[in-house]
């Protein structure tokens, strides 16, 4: 059974954390003379980026959980998802000891934070449909073997990941089942977050940096149990999201239509995309994506990979990912980007 006291390192379980004056004040006050600001101002352009930002995100989470419909409680706030995913790392592996399990081709970031961290990621690779088996899992989890990481929709395959055998990890895993919903909101399938009650080993990552269209403000979400995201608080530098970040991205939540009418645009977009690659001799193969991206198996990818550059168009060369030989990873641009990289990608035989 899951306990996530038994999972947490023993030195995090009982360290204290960091506390501001204002962590520890309650109440009202008119002079703020303890953090060693400048009460003059700011050589900002708003004079109130003289004071640290709220640590807690109040106002921020209160506004997400209305949206994703859970409690604020349960919404950590982290520089980017790889912020969330070094600090899970760091809250229940033991550096030289323990290992984390991951499902690939996959996020680059799980492997970088494995090494930073000096603990071993073992990598189960997916089948020829990028997806997961109960076979697969045979004698890959261990005693050591603290987190699994689930990107679904998968990067750089595009592809979700089978609810059922998502459902069989997190009932028959003891440590924490950690899904990637980075995504998320390009698919037509429902949230894990909606299930959050129904495991606590559960964490579901989700970024403003995607549909939100706010890569430039580093601002990810984790949801989990109030437990789990307590400790998450704990551990955090204390004034991980800043001001700004913070004031921008409340006002970006008040306007949810604009939103919907962009996700929209990008899932006819990338149905447009999809079909005009399937038209060119150089494209072999292109993979259903629940994803604003598209992974396209092409003749010879590095070698289209160097055209394209050589023409202005930047993708991604995935060639060296497992299950990915002569593969491009293709996001999803604007209706005149596609049209000029379908147009480049005719003439590449010329």
């Amino acid at each position: 059974m899951f306990k996530l006291s038994n999972l947490v390192r023993p030195n995090i379980r009982g360290m204290k954390p960091y506390s501001s004056a204002r962590d520890e004040f309650k109440g009202e006050a008119s002079v703020f003379i303890d953090a060693n600001e400048n009460n003059l101002g700011s050589m900002a352009a708003n004079q109130h980026y003289n004071r640290y930002p709220d640590p807690h995100q109040k106002a921020l989470k209160a506004r997400i959980a209305e949206i994703k419909e859970v409690r604020p409680e349960q919404i950590f706030l982290g520089n980017g998802s790889d912020e969330a995913i070094d600090l899970l790392i760091r809250l229940v592996c033991q550096p030289g000891h323990d290992q984390i399990l991951a499902f690939g081709p996959t996020y680059g970031m799980y492997e970088v934070s494995a090494n930073l961290n000096d603990v071993e990621l073992r990598q189960v690779k997916l089948d020829a449909d990028f997806q997961l088996n109960r076979n697969m899992l045979q004698g890959q989890i261990h005693s050591e073997t603290k987190i699994v990481f689930i990107c679904s929709p998968n990067n750089p395959s595009g592809n979700l990941i089978n609810r059922d055998i998502i459902e069989y990890i997190l009932q028959s895993f003891n440590g924490l089942v950690v899904i990637d919903e980075a995504y998320i909101d390009f698919s037509s399938e429902e949230s894990w977050t909606k299930r959050l009650a129904d495991f606590p080993n559960l964490v579901v990552l989700q970024t403003f940096s995607k549909a939100w269209g706010m890569a430039a403000l580093r601002l990810g979400m984790a949801f989990a149990s109030e437990e789990i995201i307590s400790f998450l608080n704990k551990i955090k530098p204390p004034y991980n999201i800043n001001e700004a970040t913070q004031e921008i991205a409340l006002q970006a939540l008040q306007n949810t239509d604009r939103l919907h009418q962009m996700i929209s645009e990008i899932k006819e977009n990338r149905a447009e995309l999809i079909k005009n690659l399937k038209k060119l001799s150089v494209v072999k193969k292109v993979y259903p994506s629940d994803a604003n991206f598209v992974l396209a198996e092409v003749t010879d990818a590095n070698t289209i990979y160097n055209y394209l550059l050589e023409a202005g168009i930047v993708v991604r060369n995935r060639t060296t990912q497992p299950g990915c030989f002569n593969c491009l990873r293709i996001s999803v641009g604007t209706k005149e980007e596609n049209e000029k990289l379908v147009k480049t990608l005719k003439y590449f035989n010329l």
